[in-house]
């Protein structure tokens, strides 16, 4: 296990740094609380953890297993709160999990695989006292707000890409490699949608339900999380849409090319039937042709040739098919 960091608060301030095996009382007025941040615990070190703060087995179960979508469960006066971690990694969406133990004076937040880390947010709430005297309910609105913020530069960098295919898909016609990423893009966004859903119950029970630990006058602040969710679920439902009809589109462009190419091919074999069908009529082996005995024959042939060329030529212009 990393301790990332571990230190107990007073009235908005930093106080001292704690060990993760330490007892500490703190008065219940939430003036006074530990916040504690660790990163891939093990079995031994989160059971001390669940001795000292009286944490629930079945959510230190959850917190060590860190497959579990978003939700927030009770146990007591305590509650546990689950969220969902994602980045970009090589061109997918990669999960991590961020579970978090929230008690009267205590929040434990327990990192897996996840890209951010929380030493910029720590900073920013200590810059800021008189947030952090509000206590532990408003650093998990920090907490979630912090997670819920980082899927938008994920989001929009997928815009930046599917945007990019959509103009290709104007421009040329779209290989395979770029149909395959068309669908797994899709694909990723579809998951990435399971993830929201709950990210956005979890947000909704702490803004509008009376749960342990989350006073009256942070609620606003939990809607405010619940707004960030839903604007991200609406960039998402945005990205599949697009997806979708820039693959339709490309095929219908494809189509008009592959359309155009025949109307071409056709017209060109139509002129050139002319002088195939009339050569091919010269060519037959036959005693009674008296034009042949003309003077002139070979050169009314090939006029007449080019005239009709020339007509069905000007005849296919005028439809657009060449």
């Amino acid at each position: 296990m990393t301790v990332i960091a571990a230190f107990l608060y007073r009235h908005g301030k930093r106080v001292r740094e704690v060990a993760i095996d330490e007892k500490i009382e703190c008065p219940h007025d939430k003036s006074e609380f530990v916040w504690i941040g660790i990163a891939n615990p093990t079995v031994e070190e989160l059971r001390i953890l669940q001795d000292n703060y009286d944490l629930h087995p079945l959510a230190v179960e959850d917190a060590l297993k860190a497959d579990q979508l978003p939700k927030i469960d009770i146990y007591g006066e305590q509650l546990f709160v689950v969220a969902r971690t994602a980045h970009l990694d090589q061109g997918v969406i990669a999960y991590g999990e961020t579970a978090t133990f929230v008690g009267h004076s205590h929040i434990i937040s327990v990192r897996h695989v996840s890209a951010r880390t929380h030493s910029s947010l720590r900073d920013k709430l200590e810059a800021a006292p008189s947030l952090l005297t509000h206590g532990v309910d408003y650093v998990l609105h920090a907490i979630l707000d912090f997670i819920v913020d980082g899927y938008l530069p994920m989001v929009e960098a997928i815009e930046e890409e599917v945007l990019t295919m959509e103009q290709q898909a104007i421009d040329n016609f779209l290989g395979r490699s770029e149909i395959n990423r068309i669908f797994t893009l899709r694909r990723e966004l579809i998951r990435f949608q399971r993830v929201l859903g709950p990210m956005g119950e979890v947000a909704s029970k702490l803004a509008r339900q009376h749960l342990p630990c989350i006073d009256e006058e942070s609620r606003p602040y939990f809607r405010d999380v619940l707004d960030h969710v839903h604007r991200v679920q609406a960039l998402v439902d945005g990205l599949r849409e697009v997806l979708t009809s820039v693959f339709e589109f490309s095929n219908l462009l494809e189509q008009q090319r592959t359309g155009a190419i025949t109307r071409q091919l056709a017209a060109w074999a139509a002129i050139l039937a002319v002088p195939t069908a009339i050569a091919g009529i010269y060519g037959m082996n036959f005693d009674n042709m008296p034009e042949l005995r003309m003077h002139y024959a070979y050169f009314v042939v090939l006029a007449v040739i080019a005239g009709l060329c020339g007509w069905l030529f000007y005849r296919f212009k005028r439809a657009r098919w060449l």
